[in-house]
């Protein structure tokens, strides 16, 4: 009967070990592997390269790495074959203890791109613990009273392996008087007891020696032995009784020291000292906690005698023995099953595996930058851990595998606005109270180069005077990349066009580093008045970036032309004779000197006057309009002839000027009049008729020399710059077909993926003057030296 019994205990065994294992590999990994516990270095596990669908020559090349959670390197990849091999010794028992499955997690990561593979290895138990009883000699006192079938409890053996290494079997050596029973009872714990089948004769055998071996089912069979010595005791009828012979009770896991955990009571219907009972605890199982718990010898009180931890151990089993004080004293058993209830005393645990820093600005989302696994000792909703991460952060948490999250980015991430970003992650279980912790991750973001330089405005107005010399500053244009190191790098360059059928490069230059830019050649405002020309600004990332800046380059009028005056009909140098009739009246015209001036404004407005004003006698000359005309009616006292210079002088500061000879001879019949010219220094020339069209068309020139000449009176009066230049909106006044002027805008910034000349697109709005030129020019000369806008160079 008892045989057929311990049959179906381990059937049963077997069976659930069966189910235990299918359900596990239905909730594996990836990849899984078995692997006999103790295995010697370099034992052969697995093929994981090809397992994993990975080339071997590569995995060198994208970085294949294998890290497992919180153990030792137990597992080894050889890297030149992808085979997975042993390590170091793995000890089942010390890895799992008597946990039916064990397995080690190990994450499988490779760069280029950036994959994660998670794999699991079985570590198979084998028979490598042999049974252990805790005492290797047992005393027992029995009485010779005791009638067949009675039972004493024992102790039994413990063996470190599980499954059907564990299953253990009892044998007592042969004896005449006492068997061994094995029983299972509710909590799936083996009772073991020895059992009296004949009575005792202390008188025929005193001492009974006995040799009680345990067999576990591993192959080869490892055995264990106790030696039990029992004693036969004179006549003492009633051993103490309690009322149950097994007792369950449950603790919480922080119960505090010395807590009552149940009050026990045993009887003993003899007299006097043989009623009189003592309680001791027997032996608590597992054996490693036999002092966790102990209990009062007078009052039967067990009590806690130290801290419970579930994650440790979860159920004791507690052998309590009642011995009455005779001198041959008879004890009483009863087993009490403690359970002990788990609190949420653990906080999870984070661990960062695997980092992927620094995140380029332009990685794309989904981009995995960190791998973190996260743990809970505690079970139930205790255990169970959820995860998060700061908030407004452009990261998102991902759960990968059990308890393993990939840290990924969300969206677009911009160095220029946020150069790093620190993380916290905060892992909180679902106890009551729940605990939590945090781990803080530090990610920096890489720049790329996708700022372009930029230039304060697009726009600026340049006025220098003519004929400056040769490499002189003209300004400076500065461009910003709020990038870094070689991104940032700045280079300027000049956008090459023509100019009057010359390059533009031989009119200016631009400083590749400082943008400094210089004239190459004087300017010469009777050439060229306005040069409009780009600058480029790029970076040396790459690609590269490059941003534009367009200049207006006014040039100033200088007085370095004096007045010419036109030659006579006659040719220069001929002889001049004028002849008036003496009959002419006042206001009558003898005639009329024409000069030009190549300069403009102020320098080639012109004015006429007699060189000696006491010479001129009855003549005289319009200021403005050059006409010799008389002053009064003539008469014969004036004489035959007379001789006139005539001085024609600019606006100019300084002003420059030329002469003409005029002689006028008194006829009584009107005559040609001859007349000369001579510049100053020697140089002169006939008289030439001009008209007051010359001073109407100077006064109407275009508003863009009308604010040129305002300017330039402006610096006359403010002596120092000879180059300035003006800030503010950009816009750019252009010049049209028709001769009035309008706005024009340019877009100046412009990527440059490779060589070439940028390209800009013109606007033009309206065609009419714009009245906001007039007010910045007033507000432009009210300026201070150094007010912001006007830099004198």
């Amino acid at each position: 009967m008892a045989l057929f019994r311990r049959d179906s205990l381990v059937t049963r065994q077997l069976l659930r070990l069966v189910l235990l294992h299918a359900a596990w590999e239905v909730g594996s990994g990836q990849v899984r592997y078995s692997v006999p516990e103790e295995s010697k270095h370099g034992t052969f596990v697995g093929r994981l390269a090809q397992d994993l669908g990975l080339e071997v020559a590569e995995l060198v090349s994208r970085l294949f790495r294998m890290v497992s959670e919180g153990r030792r390197d137990y597992f080894e990849v050889n890297l030149q074959t992808g085979v997975l091999f042993v390590n170091s010794r793995i000890d089942r028992e010390e890895l799992c203890g008597q946990s039916p499955l064990c397995a080690i997690d190990l994450e499988v990561i490779v760069d280029k791109p950036l994959r994660v593979f998670h794999v699991e290895v079985e570590i198979k138990d084998i028979n490598d613990n042999a049974p252990v009883f805790p005492v290797s000699k047992k005393n027992l006192f029995i009485l010779e009273s005791r009638f067949p079938d009675s039972r004493f409890p024992l102790e039994g053996a413990s063996d470190a392996d599980t499954g059907t290494n564990s299953l253990l079997t009892y044998k007592l050596s042969p004896s005449e008087h006492f068997i061994i029973d094995v029983q299972t009872n509710d909590e799936k714990s083996k009772s073991l007891v020895l059992v009296l089948k004949k009575p005792l004769d202390r008188e025929e055998t005193p001492v009974h020696s006995l040799s009680l071996t345990a067999t576990d089912g591993g192959k080869p069979v490892l055995t264990g032995t106790v030696q039990l010595v029992i004693t036969v005791l004179d006549v003492n009828d009633n051993a103490p009784v309690f009322n149950r012979s097994l007792y369950k009770v449950q603790l919480l896991e922080n119960a505090p020291n010395r807590s009552l955990v149940i009050q026990l009571n045993a009887t003993d219907s003899d007299e006097g000292i043989s009623k009189d009972i003592m309680y001791s605890v027997g032996s608590v199982t597992p054996p490693s906690e036999n002092s966790i718990f102990t209990i009062d010898s007078s009052s039967g009180e067990l009590s806690v005698n130290g801290k419970l931890d579930f994650e440790d151990t979860n159920l004791y089993e507690i052998q309590i023995e009642a011995t009455d004080k005779n001198p041959y004293p008879l004890a009483g058993h009863c087993t009490v099953l403690v359970q002990v209830l788990d609190v949420n005393d653990n906080a999870p645990e984070l661990a960062v595996t695997s980092l992927s820093l620094p995140v380029p600005e332009d990685a794309p989302p989904g981009t995995v930058v960190a791998l973190l696994s996260v743990s809970d000792r505690d079970s139930g909703d205790n255990g169970k851990v959820t995860c998060s991460i700061s908030p407004n952060v452009p990261f998102k948490l991902v759960s990968t595998f059990k308890n393993y999250h990939s840290l990924v980015l969300a969206e677009a991430v911009d160095r220029e606005r946020v150069s790093e970003y620190n993380i916290v992650v905060t892992a909180r279980d679902e106890g009551a109270p729940s605990l939590s912790a945090t781990s803080s991750i530090l990610v920096p973001i890489a720049d790329v180069n996708d700022n372009a330089p930029a230039f304060p405005q697009p726009l600026y107005t340049v006025f220098v005077k003519e004929n400056n010399p040769p490499g002189a500053h003209l300004f400076t244009v500065s461009a910003s990349d709020p990038d870094l190191k070689e991104n940032a790098f700045v280079s300027y360059s000049v956008l090459e066009s023509s100019v009057r059928d010359k390059p533009l490069s031989s009119y200016i230059s631009v400083h590749s580093e400082s943008g400094h830019i210089y004239a190459l050649q004087p300017f010469d405002y009777e050439e060229l008045q306005v040069l409009q020309f780009q600058v480029s600004a790029r970076d040396a990332g790459f690609p590269s970036l490059c941003g534009n800046v367009t200049l207006q380059l006014f040039i100033l009028d200088e007085n370095d032309n004096a007045p010419a005056v036109s030659p006579p009909p006659s040719g220069r140098g001929s002889p001049v004779t004028e002849l008036v009739p003496l009959s002419a009246g006042a206001g009558h015209v003898v005639g009329k000197i024409r000069a030009v001036d190549a300069d403009s404004g102020y320098n080639a407005w012109l004015c006429y006057e007699v060189q000696e004003p006491r010479t001129a006698g009855p003549f005289r000359v319009g200021l403005y309009s050059g006409e010799i005309s008389t002053t009064r009616a003539l008469e014969e006292a004036d004489g035959p002839s007379q001789t006139l210079v005539i001085v024609v002088k600019d606006h100019g500061e300084p002003a420059m000027s030329a002469t003409a000879t005029v002689s006028v001879s008194l006829v009584e019949s009107p005559q040609a009049v001859k007349w000369d010219s001579r510049q100053t220094g020697g140089s002169e020339g006939p008289l030439v008729d001009m008209n007051v069209s010359l001073i109407i068309a100077i006064c109407s020139v275009s508003s863009l020399f009308v604010l040129v000449i305002i300017v330039y009176v402006g610096l006359k009066c403010h002596p120092g710059p000879e180059v300035m230049y003006g800030s503010g909106k950009p816009t750019v006044v252009c010049s049209s077909e028709v001769g009035s002027w309008s706005y024009c805008q340019r877009q100046s910034r412009n990527l440059c993926l490779g060589e070439g000349i940028a390209k800009n697109d013109l606007m033009v709005f309206s065609p009419n003057f714009p009245q906001s030129l007039e007010h910045g020019k007033e507000k432009q000369q009210e300026l201070p030296p150094n007010a912001p806008g006007q830099v004198s160079l």
